[in-house]
């Protein structure tokens, strides 16, 4: 239990991590509560509401951009984190500070307290935590408007509390199906689940069964859709351009100019203060291009079987760019998201470095070795984070001229992170994982 005058952010983050320790809660009932208790910060800000199997936090980092070239005060919440805990709650993209945690932390104890006595069910949890930071730093800040990215899902995820201008749905495939569903439909219908009475939804590039569903909730709830896919077509040099790399990133341009143009004038957001924005894209860890020692090392987050079709075409494009193939560092959480992934690392890959990031849920060593496919001939090796970037400036796989890509899960990227740019700060990996 934590001391309701603490001021150790150790003590803070140990007290969070034995909430997140009991598990993820689904339903947005106690968060409800928790609002109200607080007098409702989530009414406080204008809000646009984000979620999507994969894109959500581009297009989130997007609209923040966007936003603020049109001279908003912005509010961005996203999760997980890369390294520390406060890059979940930003505000002009300033991260929550050690203070402001422990601040906020000790202001939310009281109230949890009273809420779980009531019934222990109604204690909130560590992700309903967060997003109650996120709604109170957005109300004092008094931004103008806040970015809200879905936790998981959509209908039952903390965040639905909200009634956003515009919903958004980045994109949808299989990920998460132990908690959304076995099928596209099924996990469809749960990320349509933020759809509110009258709000208009931009949907993404998504399977034609996907938009059915949500196009479908929509009408039943009197709301417009706004496609990707109508608006822009299938030509993807004719989507919007943005400083991220790949044309899935162009994709997730394409969602944000969309939600812009539809938040339009009121906002002070014309054609070009999109373009303004999107030049200006701060969102690491996707494609991200660095130098170690000279020598390039791309930082890509993909996890999942939608992630490992987009890394094929990134890579099939190195490949072409350089001229031979890359090291590539690879963990992931769980086989389902591990198999496409080395399938399609197999293929580009000189040779592979597994490692198994800090996490309960990764693939070890053998089960990575297990899924990669039996005609890869490269070198495998066994290595740590700690190992494989012993320096700031330094990665020890493959030579000289080799370039290096870091993939997978987005915690693997976090500890990378933490590792070559000491300027973060230690990172925060134990609470990570929701």
């Amino acid at each position: 239990m934590l001391a309701r005058d603490a001021t150790d952010y150790a003590a803070v983050t140990d007290y969070l991590f034995g909430l997140k320790a009991r598990g993820a809660k689904f339903g947005i009932d106690r968060m409800a509560l928790l609002a109200a208790r607080l007098g409702h910060p989530e009414r406080a800000v204008s809000c646009v509401h984000v979620a999507g199997t994969n894109g959500k936090g581009s297009v989130s980092a997007m609209l923040d951009a966007i936003l603020h070239a049109a001279g908003h005060r912005t509010g961005l919440y996203t999760s997980p984190h890369l390294v520390k805990l406060g890059e979940r709650v930003q505000v002009d993209r300033h991260i929550l500070t050690e203070d402001d945690i422990v601040a906020f932390t000790r202001e939310l104890l009281p109230v949890a307290e009273q809420l779980g006595a009531v019934a222990a069910d109604d204690h909130p949890s560590f992700f309903e935590f967060m997003t109650a930071m996120a709604f109170q730093q957005f109300a004092r800040k008094r931004c103008d408007i806040s970015v809200i990215e879905v936790g998981l899902g959509g209908r039952l995820d903390a965040t639905n509390i909200v009634d956003p201008l515009v919903s958004v749905i980045t994109s949808i495939s299989m990920d998460h199906c132990e908690f959304l569903g076995d099928t596209i439909e099924k996990i469809a219908a749960e990320k349509a689940g933020i759809i509110k009475p009258g709000r208009a939804v931009v949907v993404g590039r998504m399977p034609a069964e996907a938009e059915q569903v949500i196009r479908a909730i929509a009408a039943a709830r009197g709301s417009r859709v706004i496609s990707v896919a109508a608006e822009f077509g299938d030509d993807v040099t004719r989507y919007p351009t943005t400083n991220l790399e790949c044309d899935y990133q162009r994709w997730n341009a394409a969602t944000a100019t969309l939600v812009a143009r539809t938040l339009g004038a009121p906002w002070k957001i014309t054609d070009a203060v999109i373009a303004e924005g999107l030049k200006h894209v701060d969102w690491p860890g996707r494609w991200q291009r660095v130098r170690l020692g000279g020598r390039l090392t791309i930082l890509d987050a993909s996890h999942n079987p939608e992630g490992a079709q987009m890394l094929d075409a990134s890579l099939t494009r190195l490949v072409a760019e350089t001229g031979h193939k890359p090291i590539v560092i690879t963990g992931v959480l769980g086989a389902a998201r591990a198999r496409p992934l080395l399938t399609t690392i197999a293929k580009h890959a000189a040779e592979i470095h597994f490692c198994v990031p800090n996490q309960a849920r990764a693939c070890s060593y053998a089960e990575l070795e297990a899924l990669l496919p039996a005609d890869f001939s490269g070198r495998i090796v066994r290595a740590s984070v700690e190992s494989l970037f012993p320096a700031s400036d330094r990665c020890s796989a493959g030579g000289a001229d080799d370039v290096v890509v870091v993939t997978g899960s987005i915690y693997l990227l976090g500890e990378v992170m933490a590792r070559i740019e000491p300027q973060r700060g230690l990172g925060e990996g134990r609470l990570q994982d929701f």
